[in-house]
């Protein structure tokens, strides 16, 4: 499963969290570190990457022209990148199921007890 964290993630996340997601980068690793949310998406949808994001943006697109590319947004305020990763890392079979089944185009995830 290939993640895309958008540039609202710190780039820093990425390596964290390789052994888990492999195949996933960093928006700022891939020469869109200032691209627009459209570019953002096409690039995605064109690599076969699910974007992450806490951007609300991406899930009105998704909700307006649906998947791929498929999202997950992290709904968690000013959070830390290490609150961001521990949420990752305790969703990773959810994030597995989701990026597995054809049907669902987004996944909306926040810290424990949110």
């Amino acid at each position: 499963m290939k993640l895309l964290f958008d540039q609202n993630l710190s780039y820093r996340i990425v390596e964290r969290l390789l052994p888990l997601y492999s195949g996933s980068v960093h928006v700022r690793l891939v020469g869109l570190e200032s691209a627009d949310d459209e570019r953002i998406w096409n690039f995605a949808q064109a690599n076969g990457y699910v974007i992450v994001s806490k951007d609300s943006d991406f899930h009105q697109r998704s909700l307006l022209q649906g998947f791929p590319p498929k999202l997950i947004w992290v709904r968690c305020g000013n959070c830390s990148t290490e609150q961001i990763e521990k949420v990752l890392r305790d969703n990773q079979a959810a994030i597995q199921d989701f990026c597995d089944h054809a049907i669902h185009s987004f996944l909306v995830l926040g810290p424990s007890g949110f």
